[in-house]
Order: C-alpha cells, then sequence, then structure tokens
C-alpha cells in the first residue's frame, strides 16, 4: 500500500495510490480515516482498514494537488550517521562499530516539493539522499531476527545538512536541524510492498539532474533489521517512530572543488518502489 498526504484547492486528505490512480478522502468527509501518524499508531489492522477506505473513497489528481510530508508529527526521529563504508572514508571517519547517532527535530522538516531553504548563516549545503524506516510496532530489546516485524513501512529523505555548523561541535545536532533542510516523502509504502528491509534496491541522488550518489542499500553497514535491534537496546521505539538510515558517498563536502547546493538547484532522491522526493533550494533571504 502506498499512501499519500496533498492539499487540493484548499482541503486536505489523504490518498491511496494503485499505480498512476490515486483515491482517496478529505480530511472534511465523515469517512477521512485519520492522519497517518494516528493510524499508525492503532495497528496494522486499523492501517488496512484505512488503505480500504481511501482506496474506495474519491478519484484524486495528485498532479494538481500538493503533497505533504506523510506525517504530520513523527515521535523520535532517529538520525544514523557513517552507515556506508565509502562514505566514512570520504568523510575522514573510521568505520563504526555500533551505529553512529543523532537527532532531528519537527520543526526542520518540510514535504516533498517545498523549498530547502540555505541558511543566511552559511553557504555550505549538502545533500544526503536517505532511505527511511517507520516504526509500527514499539518495544524494547528487539531481537534482530525478528524487527522487521516492528517495521510498518519505508519513505526517502534528504538530510541537508549545513555542514561548517555540523563539524563546529563533536556533537552533529545543530548542522542538521536548521529549519527547512529535511525534507521527507513522498509517499509511505508499506513494507509488504518492498523487499524485506529494502534488500536488493537501488538509493540515488541527482542534483541539478546529475548524480551524485548511488548506492544498494544491501551495502549498509548496518542494515534496517540491525538498526531497529540495536537503538531498541537503548530506548523503547514506538509506532510513529522514523529511523532515517544513512547517507552513501558522494556527498558535496567530500568532492573537490566542495558541491554546495545552492538557490536554484533542484535536488532528487530515489528508491524504485518507493518513489522520487525532488525538492528545490532557495535562500533564507529570498
Amino acid at each position: 500500500m502506498r499512501l499519500a498526504r496533498f492539499v487540493l484547492d484548499g482541503r486536505q486528505g489523504i490518498a491511496a495510490l494503485d499505480g498512476d490512480t490515486a483515491c482517496g478522502r478529505f480530511a472534511d468527509e465523515a469517512a477521512y480515516p485519520g492522519e497517518l501518524d494516528a493510524l499508525l499508531a492503532e495497528g496494522p489492522d486499523i492501517l488496512r482498514a484505512a488503505g480500504e477506505a481511501l482506496y474506495a473513497g474519491t478519484r484524486i489528481d495528485l498532479s494538481m494537488a500538493q503533497l505533504l510530508s506523510p506525517f504530520c508529527a513523527p515521535g523520535k526521529i532517529i538520525c544514523v550517521g557513517l552507515n556506508y563504508a565509502d562514505h566514512s572514508d570520504e568523510s575522514g571517519f573510521a568505520v563504526p562499530e555500533f551505529p553512529t547517532i543523532f537527532a532531528r527535530f519537527a520543526s526542520s522538516l518540510i514535504g516533498p516539493g517545498a523549498a530547502i531553504v540555505r541558511p543566511r548563516a552559511s553557504e555550505q549545503l549538502d545533500y544526503e539522499g536517505e532511505l527511511v524506516a517507520v516504526i509500527g510496532k514499539g518495544g524494547r530489546y528487539i531481537p534482530k531476527a525478528c524487527a522487521l516485524e516492528h517495521v510498518v513501512g519505508y519513505t526517502l529523505f534528504n538530510d541537508a545538512s549545513v555542514r561548517d555548523f555540523q563539524l563546529r561541535t563533536p556533537q552533529w545536532t545543530v548542522g542538521k536541524n536548521f529549519d527547512g533542510t529535511g525534507a521527507i516523502g513522498p509517499v509511505f509504502v508499506t513494507a509488504d510492498a518492498l523487499p524485506p528491509g529494502c534488500a536488493g534496491l537501488r538509493l540515488t541522488t541527482r542534483l541539478n539532474g546529475q548524480v551524485v550518489q548511488d548506492a544498494g542499500i544491501d551495502d549498509m553497514i548496518f542494515g534496517v533489521a540491525d538498526l531497529v535491534s540495536r537503538l531498541s537496546e537503548t530506548m523503547t521505539l514506538a509506532p510513529g517512530d522514523i529511523i532515517v538510515t544513512g547517507t552513501p558517498s558522494g556527498v558535496g563536502m567530500a568532492r573537490r572543488p566542495p558541491l554546495w547546493m545552492r538557490a536554484g538547484d533542484v535536488c532528487e532522491v530515489e528508491i524504485p518502489g518507493i518513489g522520487i522526493l525532488r525538492n528545490p533550494v532557495i535562500d533564507e533571504d529570498a
């Protein structure tokens, strides 16, 4: 099942996609099933029933709509750094023995098509295409063997990073949380519609149509199941939490000369089966 939040003619809604066809409900309709965040918390049966209600709804022309972030307010936004060996090497770090974790806050998030904002304070705005795993079943001390049972679905992320701020301190949080830098979407895809852990799929990032990152999901040092299990050793995972699983090599910071995103650029992150997350770039002053 593929679900998209949208606004059309001033009305917000959710649509279920079947190939090129989208059917859905508007938030002002009695049959509206509720926001995706709440549906995840209610469990898989409620989510399936919501999908059926959406498929029975009005046909939606998403080409005329504005797509939104799949989630209104994710719980924990857990980001993983240095999760591809080539990216660790290009960044000057040893391959980690335990996932390198930092947090994003919901205030930094934007949806598909919204502008990534280069802040006035820096010119070092970098791209990072990533896979997102969404928790549907919470838990603590989750064994790796059953960790994927706790993942309800997936989406995409562009972890746009302000590098000079990121590297001013040993902790990366400040450079990862500028307003308008965390693009997520374009749709939420349930886990049963994709290979387990997205194994065998490929992540590609393009800047102005040119491929700048290209790697297999299997190249991750810590795969989705491993991340869920290891993270649950330290914290209770809850439905609606998202894990941003890390970016492959090819980031702008590692290039000579560096390749920073600038106003007028368009960045795309793609994984077949999930879609293309496309965002323009603007200056904060604009």
